[in-house]
């Protein structure tokens, strides 16, 4: 879908509706800007949306019909020239890749063995086994 302008035609005689008449249009899915003439009473939405539902919306509060809708076309962008790097001396090293190790600490939930041995224990009521001859075993 592309963006499109649409103009709207409302017949709001009360702020409230005014208000009310915004906040359904801002709620509708791909809006991305609403401006109201409080004069002529034309509302602009400008934005990825199905303007019959939102006219459908809208007639629930007041008066509303379509103006006008147009597509916008996106705004061209211009070739940003390309910068000359700047020049490295010879003897400088290059970057470092720091990668950080896999551990058990990274995935909170999952059982590690290293859970085991050590002082606190995971859960509250569990059992240790250690699998070592000159051991206790705790009940």
């Amino acid at each position: 879908m592309t963006a499109k302008k649409a103009v709207l035609q409302l017949s709001v005689h009360d702020e409230r509706i005014r208000k009310k008449a915004f906040v359904t249009v801002s709620r509708s899915q791909g809006v991305t800007s609403i401006t109201m003439d409080d004069k002529t009473g034309k509302m602009t939405v400008v934005g990825e949306v199905d303007t019959p539902v939102l006219v459908m919306k809208l007639r629930k509060l007041c008066n509303a019909e379509i103006v006008s809708v147009e597509v916008v076309k996106p705004p061209e962008k211009k070739p940003e020239p390309a910068k000359p790097a700047p020049a490295k001396p010879d003897t400088a090293k290059p970057a470092e890749i720091v990668a950080f190790p896999v551990t058990h600490m990274n995935y909170p939930y999952q059982y590690h063995s290293s859970f085991a041995n050590s002082h606190y224990q995971p859960y509250g009521n569990s059992r240790v086994v250690v699998e070592e001859p000159n051991t206790c075993v705790l009940m």
